[in-house]
């Protein structure tokens, strides 16, 4: 998330401008609002704003699939810098992302990202990382919020990485259901590597949510599978040149 944030600030002067009154905004709500909500609904409205000043025309098929005001582990493919907003900006639902630990001892950023609601995470030792993932999965249960994870790992140039099993330990351990979603055509509006944005249809496919009653956490592995073969279904030729 945040480094997509800083890849927005050379994009456009409209983009650094709404971004950065938009971050002002949510910087001063977070004050008044622990719970992350009114931070949610202003990082809405930046992804919105960010999505007209690209040109970006999004098709949602499968939204009647996602229940407003449900907790989901969102699991999605990551084609550019612009899969944030787009889900963002067109899944009902309370979003957070996870970020590393260490932002959160930042006396700048990290007051904001823990009144925000978002999630860290320890990424460079194993035991740490099952640990903060467990608290993750424990936050998501209790506050009835959803995450949003890209299981790649990172943005790909060509073809689906494989996905890694974090998404679904969360998913198991806070008892609430995986979504497989598939982003097309963001990729053409922001190629990695490129500055520049053009105009674009963007389709986000959003598929079945798949319940994680009576899974423990040793079927992960078998749910990062399914997952994957979902995500990759979804998204047909979203890695077509």
């Amino acid at each position: 998330m945040l480094s997509a944030i800083r890849a927005f600030l050379i994009l456009d002067p409209l983009i650094l401008l709404a971004t950065a009154l938009m971050g002002t905004v949510s910087m001063v709500v977070s004050i008044f609002d622990s719970s992350g909500r009114t931070q949610h609904r202003v990082a809405r409205a930046w992804a919105r704003i960010l999505l007209g000043i690209a040109g970006a025309r999004i098709r949602v098929e499968g939204g009647e699939r996602i229940a407003s005001g449900s907790s989901y582990v969102i699991v999605a493919n990551h084609l550019s810098f612009m899969d944030i907003p787009v889900i963002l900006a067109h899944i009902p639902v309370e979003i957070r992302f996870l970020a590393k630990r260490s932002l959160f001892k930042s006396p700048f950023i990290g007051p904001h990202l823990r009144r925000a609601g978002h999630l860290p995470v320890e990424r460079e030792d194993v035991r740490a990382s099952l640990k903060s993932m467990a608290e993750a999965a424990q936050i998501i249960r209790n506050r009835g919020i959803s995450v949003l994870i890209f299981p790649e790992g990172g943005r790909s140039p060509d073809g689906m990485r494989e996905f890694r099993e974090g998404a679904a330990y969360i998913a198991i351990k806070a008892g609430v259901s995986a979504v497989p979603v598939a982003l097309d055509g963001t990729r053409q509006i922001l190629p990695m590597g490129s500055i520049h944005m053009k105009p674009g249809e963007v389709v986000l496919r959003i598929g079945d949510p798949i319940p994680v009653d009576g899974l423990k956490i040793h079927d992960r592995h078998a749910l990062t599978e399914e997952l994957q073969r979902r995500v990759a279904e979804l998204a047909g030729g979203a890695y077509r040149d």
